[in-house]
């Protein structure tokens, strides 16, 4: 059914981010379709989605408050998304991380997909909930903010015709807490602007790039350079940036955040990329393997789908913080730059390209498009 019409679902366009990532391909795959989406930014909507936008009455709200945090409205959104209007299409595809799967009460009887970068963790982790606010007030607020995510996610998941998720732990998340079966399609990245640069120089350092915030556990990559003695450039910024900071020896140099050709250039350049925590998936981490950089990764999370050890990196196993820091400063001091062919590291990120991503989706959407 190759010209099914599709109509799109986000949570809220108020960032450029993986998962925005995911749903400019789905626009790109399917030219047509529009987005529903509650609240919007202007300056967090692609150009392939420009005149694509459908909002809700929240929209009017977020603009009242001057775009300054979408945060109040969250609660809000299920209610919104249940109101959507999804007349003369053929499927819906939902791009979903915590409130969008309540989109499919409003589908009715038309085929509903969800792609989901992860059941609403912070929701259903009571230990990575505790990470994520702080103080009392900040506490009591993530906790009934957690309830409306878990009771929209409950009760949208029966009404879902198939159930996507971005990797192997996300689907093993989505049976445990939803009761759902789940077919993993890799997200997309782009394989087209990190690439294995023949001129470029390799550095003598690691690399951390992205968020500093607790789950991706920044900490213990510089705990374990300064143990290992090794030089690591962060790039990227974020609440836990002052604790990174007070942890870090001289061997480690903070960037903040950093422009596409510069991540693009320490993608291209770093000995290898380090992530430390459990990612859902992990776009980063691919971006540098088409850079043709290997990865040390916590075997955990999405690292299982993407580092394969002797192909694209190093898997250090988990255990307590001491541990897992001892084993990164080991894989770090101990590691052999002519190891893995930059060249065969690319090739295996090609397997979680855009065109990828794109053709799996249309040949899953076109088996249950009515």
């Amino acid at each position: 059914m190759s010209g099914s019409r599709i109509a799109l679902v986000h949570e809220r366009l108020t960032e450029i981010a993986g998962s925005e990532h995911v749903v400019e391909q789905l626009a790109v795959e399917w030219p047509d379709a529009q987005l529903r989406v509650p609240i919007s930014d202007p300056d967090a909507v692609v150009d392939v989605l420009r005149g694509r936008v459908d909002v809700s009455r929240l929209d009017a709200v977020h603009r009242m408050i001057g775009r300054r945090t979408y945060a109040p409205l969250l609660p809000l959104v299920p209610t919104a998304l249940r109101r959507s209007s999804f007349a003369d299409v053929d499927a819906v595809v939902i791009s979903h991380h915590a409130f969008a799967v309540s989109a499919a009460h409003a589908a009715g009887d038309i085929p509903t997909i969800a792609y989901v970068h992860s059941p609403a963790r912070w929701a259903w982790d009571r230990e990575m909930r505790a990470g994520e606010a702080s103080g009392p007030a900040g506490r009591t607020a993530l906790a009934a903010l957690a309830a409306v995510a878990r009771r929209a996610e409950s009760g949208a998941a029966p009404r879902l015709t198939a159930v996507v998720a971005n990797s192997t732990e996300v689907a093993t998340r989505i049976e445990r807490w939803w009761g759902r079966e789940a077919v993993v399609i890799h997200p997309p990245v782009d394989t087209e602007r990190f690439t294995v640069d023949p001129g470029a120089t390799r550095g003598d350092f690691f690399l951390l790039a992205g968020r500093l915030v607790p789950y991706k556990r920044p900490d213990l990559a510089v705990r374990a350079a300064r143990l290992a003695g090794v030089r690591l450039v962060v790039a990227g910024s974020g609440r836990w940036q002052a604790l990174c900071e007070s942890l870090a020896g001289p061997e480690t140099t903070f960037l903040g955040r950093v422009d596409d050709a510069e991540m693009t250039r320490l993608q291209q350049t770093a000995r290898a990329l380090v992530m430390p925590g459990v990612e859902d998936f992990g776009i980063v981490p691919v971006e540098a393997m088409a850079s043709g950089t290997p990865v040390i990764a916590l075997a955990d999370g999405g690292a299982l789908d993407t580092v394969v050890p002797g192909v694209s990196g190093v898997l250090v196993p988990g255990g307590s913080d001491d541990e897992v820091v001892a084993r990164l400063a080991e894989a770090m001091a101990s590691f052999d730059d002519g190891a893995l062919d930059p060249a065969g590291i690319a090739r295996h990120a090609d397997m979680f390209s855009r065109s990828t991503f794109r053709r799996s989706m249309r040949t899953l959407v076109d088996s249950v498009a009515r």
